[in-house]
């Protein structure tokens, strides 16, 4: 059996992984492969340089410094505006990110992970899901993060990257392609909320991205082959509230989100695992 950790994007929202890790984790479910896209990258390069539960304390760490700190997302509105009028493109640096990172990882390669690993990132000239399996991990998190308007593409050997929720959220069809046979999908919620139509220009993009975010990912899990066992794990502690212009700068809820997420991951593993439904939830 191979099993594989796919984590999702989601921003702050990403904090959820962080309980499901644990909940995994605990029960010693360990991956042979770990896909991370955005702030899943992040999450999963943590995961696949440390695939044990101790992992879980420093991602905890790492969330709580964040929520404390304003230093991602802390720009005065004046700045913002300087900055994007200078740019055209992007609201915020990514200095302070970059910076966390190297903190973080140093130069640490795909190579040297015990884990195979892979991040999702969008190519823009290209136009094409770009996959980063070799070489240093920082700029491959960096490009799969680059949120279109609040960071800037990021540029690697010439070629400029976004985000990679744009084109893979949630890359369960990646890790069946590459012989995964249990997948383990950690996603932040917004999967779960209905979509409305939007009302107001703000929200056109927003609903936008999640049409295409949700059409991809249950197209993906509606061609899941027999014999693959797959878990959509819970997010909790999310709500319509997450979705609003300023929720990308909101860290007040990492810990509740941790730990309404880690409870309910662990009831929903003690009930699919005692009886895997299926092969599929």
């Amino acid at each position: 059996m191979t099993t594989a950790f796919v984590l999702g994007g989601g921003g702050v929202l990403g904090a959820v992984e962080v309980g499901m890790l644990r909940a995994l984790l605990e029960r010693d479910i360990v991956p042979d492969l770990v896909l991370g896209t955005s702030v899943g990258a992040l999450n999963g390069a943590m995961v696949a340089r440390q695939p044990e539960v101790g992992v879980v304390e420093r991602l905890t760490e790492l969330w709580s410094a964040t929520a404390q700190s304003r230093e991602m997302y802390g720009d005065r509105p004046l700045r913002t505006v300087r900055r994007a009028v200078s740019t055209g493109t992007h609201i915020y640096s990514s200095k302070p990110l970059r910076n966390r990172l190297h903190e973080e990882f140093g130069d640490t390669r795909f190579e040297d992970l015990p884990v195979r690993f892979g991040v999702c990132a969008a190519s823009i000239e290209r136009a094409a899901e770009h996959w980063f399996t070799s070489g240093p991990i920082v700029p491959a998190i960096l490009a799969s993060a680059a949120v279109p308007g609040l960071l800037p593409p990021a540029e690697i050997d010439g070629e400029h990257f976004l985000d990679g929720g744009l084109v893979n959220s949630i890359p369960v069809g990646k890790a069946v392609e590459l012989g995964a046979t249990r997948v383990f999908v950690l996603q932040v919620g917004r999967i779960d909320r209905p979509l409305v139509a939007p009302t107001r220009p703000w929200e056109v993009a927003r609903v936008s991205f999640e049409v295409a975010r949700r059409h991809r990912f249950m197209r993906e899990m509606a061609t899941i082959p027999d014999g693959v066992e797959t878990y959509v794990l819970p997010a909790r502690g999310t709500s319509t509230r997450d979705d609003s212009m300023r929720a990308h700068r909101d860290f007040s809820s990492v810990q509740a989100r941790i730990d309404a997420t880690y409870d309910a991951s662990r009831a929903y593993l003690d009930e699919a695992l005692a009886d895997p439904p299926g092969r599929r939830p």
